[in-house]
């Protein structure tokens, strides 16, 4: 008789995560088992009285699959960082949770992934140092704060800059991958450079001076560095590059995409007077991803729809995802909502955010690369001083999920997917980031419910990396604090 069979017997077939709360229970009940029915000598049953496998069990809460709320637990380990099946954790390895955890019907998530965070707390990713090997302490120090917003992954964004800066920067931004323990907080996916290749007439606040155009593959090694853009033996093949922004229209930039697209760099149509005609060209040579959609880019004409117009595009030509500011500012509700409804499956929310998020309203120095300016914030708002010109956003990425949720009236489940499975698809990395599913990497946000006038809002209430907690609301001395 195997074990599996025996721990199916005693529990009377029952649900096995409705089995596991009480070890002692259990272990004493195979053991009750084996001495009232089994008449003759067997191996001791392999299941540890006192199990340490690093694996939490969360019960009695809703989560996040597909576009629905489904009740069911959820058991993750904090060995492998993973999300684990617990049927084969039970019955296959034997193995028990070492905590299981009531949610009280609250939501789980995968967590959250910003796609485009040019800075935040007080640090400015574009940032040339005087000691540049402070620049890596930095990145960190953000890393653990970031992740009490809800977010575990993120796409660090460089703008226009010299090609010093890029040189000097993106060694430190690439994708964290297994480098990097749980309570360092918040990951790089890889680095996100939003520039210089754009077009000048839709700079924003990109300074015109540092634009460039490209006619060959070769103008982007000598602005970003060969082992930052080219994998090669002596980078082992992984670059820190992982998505490129540009005006598709500049130069021969849609003739490079091909060979972005071979190094495994995202293209991005963005800053950009494209019109309808050069962004499906755009498409059709590799390009996936609209930066901050209407933002920066020729406007919606009803003789030629632009950028936005893509979105439109017949199913012989994939649509590409886009990313969306909901903060209030850069999008009225309305233009959010017609975008959504346009292409729900492309659909990506983002912050945009720059160092002051995090911060107090006040005047604050941006340094971009070389050059010094002022950024006023007032609440959410971000502007160049003495402009109007719209300096990035102040917003967190759950401020953005409950923006939408507010002026959408969509479900739960479609707003937090704009946030984890959407842009772990565009990023290629479905069921490793932005999922529940057994196997996906152990990201989790927990999430309470409030009524705030008269809408649904979400409030982060933990936060947990690779399987173990890093943020906790209820808890003050949180290991995410520096």
């Amino acid at each position: 008789m195997c074990d599996a069979y025996l721990a199916a017997t005693v529990r009377g077939h029952d649900d096995v995560s409705n089995t596991l709360d009480d070890h002692e229970t259990f272990h004493s009940k195979i053991h009750t088992y084996l001495h009232e029915h089994v008449q003759h000598p067997i191996m001791p049953i392999a299941i540890p009285k006192t199990p340490k496998n690093g694996i939490t069990k969360f019960t009695n809460c809703r989560l996040v699959k597909g576009d629905a709320l489904v009740s069911e637990d959820i058991w993750v380990s904090s060995v492998t960082g993973k999300i684990i099946h617990s049927q084969a954790a039970f019955f296959d390895d034997l193995c028990l949770p070492d905590e299981t955890i009531n949610l009280g019907g609250r939501i789980v998530s995968a967590g959250m992934i910003d796609c485009q965070l040019n800075g935040a707390f007080g640090f400015n990713f574009s940032t040339l140092l005087e000691d540049m090997t402070q620049y890596g302490k930095k990145v960190r120090e953000l890393n653990r704060k970031l992740v009490s917003t809800g977010v575990t992954s993120y796409v660090p964004t460089l703008t226009s800059q010299k090609p010093e800066l890029y040189q000097g920067a993106l060694p430190y931004l690439g994708a964290s991958g297994g480098l990097q323990a749980a309570h360092d907080g918040a990951e790089s996916l890889g680095a996100h450079v939003e520039g210089p290749f754009l077009n000048p007439t839709k700079n924003g606040i990109h300074n015109v001076d540092v634009l460039q155009q490209a006619e060959t593959f070769d103008d982007l090694v000598r602005c970003y560095g060969a082992d930052n853009i080219e994998p090669s033996a002596a980078n082992g093949g992984v670059i820190p590059i992982k998505m490129i922004t540009a005006a598709p229209e500049r130069g021969n930039m849609t003739k490079i995409i091909p060979e972005l697209r071979e190094r495994g760099i995202i293209y991005s149509i963005g800053h950009s007077e494209a019109t309808y005609e050069d962004a499906s060209a755009a498409v059709a040579a590799g390009a996936t991803m609209i930066t901050h959609l209407f933002n920066a880019m020729r406007p919606l004409h009803h003789r030629n729809p632009g950028v936005f117009g893509v979105l439109g595009l017949a199913e012989s030509l994939a649509r590409p995802y886009f990313g969306i500011i909901s903060d209030g500012i850069h999008l009225h509700p309305t233009t959010i909502k017609i975008a959504f409804n346009a292409h729900p499956d492309g659909f990506i929310l983002v912050t945009d955010a720059m160092h002051m998020m995090g911060l107090a309203d006040g005047s604050y120095q941006w340094v971009n690369g070389q050059d010094v300016n002022n950024i006023i914030k007032v609440g959410s708002t971000l502007l160049l001083e003495g402009t109007d010109t719209i300096a990035g956003s102040a917003v967190t990425l759950m401020e953005c999920v409950n923006n939408f949720l507010r002026w959408s009236g969509t479900g739960i489940p479609k707003a937090l997917k704009a946030v984890t499975a959407t842009p772990a698809a565009m990023l290629g990395l479905q069921g490793v980031k932005g999922s529940l599913e057994d196997g996906a990497d152990a990201d989790l946000v927990i999430f309470s419910e409030e009524t705030r006038e008269g809408a649904t809002q979400l409030v982060v209430d933990e936060v947990w990396k690779s399987g173990a907690l890093v943020s906790s609301r209820k808890d003050d001395q949180s290991p995410i604090t520096p």
